[in-house]
């Protein structure tokens, strides 16, 4: 115990946080626009967005790898403003972990958009607020149990995410050798102690994780 390597936990951690917090800024306007827009390319886009969630990760994580590298579409543009690799890097695994859980965190917020009655959007809409301020005044405030639910997942997806990450940030200590990534690098060297450890405390924070939501929403749902 005394020998395992801890930093994997705070790299996932880390990651989590960050691509959860990018998430929601991302994830608001999209789900704003799916919610509330009757255009026909609306279809498209969502079925762009829950894509990760029938792709295997190998498949996304590949396309990633062929985005995100020095001569790829995204990849060379990172590279000229920034003269380093997106690949095999932190920064690419959290752009890889957005476009993974992206449809974790936009199918609740959009679920959301969709339960706020239309007549109180209209009635603030009617006192003078602009669509900005009913967004962040009325709308945001009443939909709480839906924006939790995409934080919440977001994170749980994030922590426990292997294909992605593997693809697209390797295996590099310190920098994209994430839990997940530690556990099978423990049962590739029959470090079944570890593998243990590394399992168990990644099983529980996501089990406590997802408690919390259900506790939470069931206690607003009670309000």
């Amino acid at each position: 115990m005394s020998e395992m390597d801890w930093s994997p936990f705070w790299l996932t951690f880390k990651l989590a946080s960050i691509t959860t917090a990018l998430l929601l800024l991302v994830g608001i306007p999209v789900s704003y626009y799916l919610a509330y827009t009757k255009r026909r390319i609306s279809t498209i886009i969502e079925a762009l967005v829950a894509l990760p969630l029938v792709l295997p990760p190998t498949v996304l994580g590949f396309y990633l790898l062929l985005l995100f590298n020095k001569h790829g579409l995204i990849g060379s543009l990172w590279y000229r403003l920034f003269n380093k690799q997106l690949v095999f890097h932190f920064e690419g695994i959290v752009l890889a972990s957005m476009v993974y859980s992206l449809p974790m965190m936009v199918h609740p917020l959009t679920a959301g958009f969709r339960s706020i009655p239309r007549d109180l959007i209209e009635a603030s809409w009617t006192l003078g607020k602009s669509k900005l301020e009913t967004l962040l005044r009325v709308i945001l405030p009443n939909m709480k149990a839906s924006i939790l639910t995409g934080i919440v997942l977001s994170f749980a997806h994030t922590i426990g995410e292997f294909g992605v990450v593997l693809m697209v940030g390797g295996n590099i200590e310190g920098e994209t050798r994430v839990v997940s990534i530690a556990i099978y690098d423990a049962v590739e060297a029959i470090n079944y102690t570890a593998a243990h450890v590394y399992a168990l405390v990644l099983f529980s924070l996501s089990f406590l994780t997802l408690l919390a939501l259900y506790l939470l929403n069931r206690r607003w749902s009670l309000l």
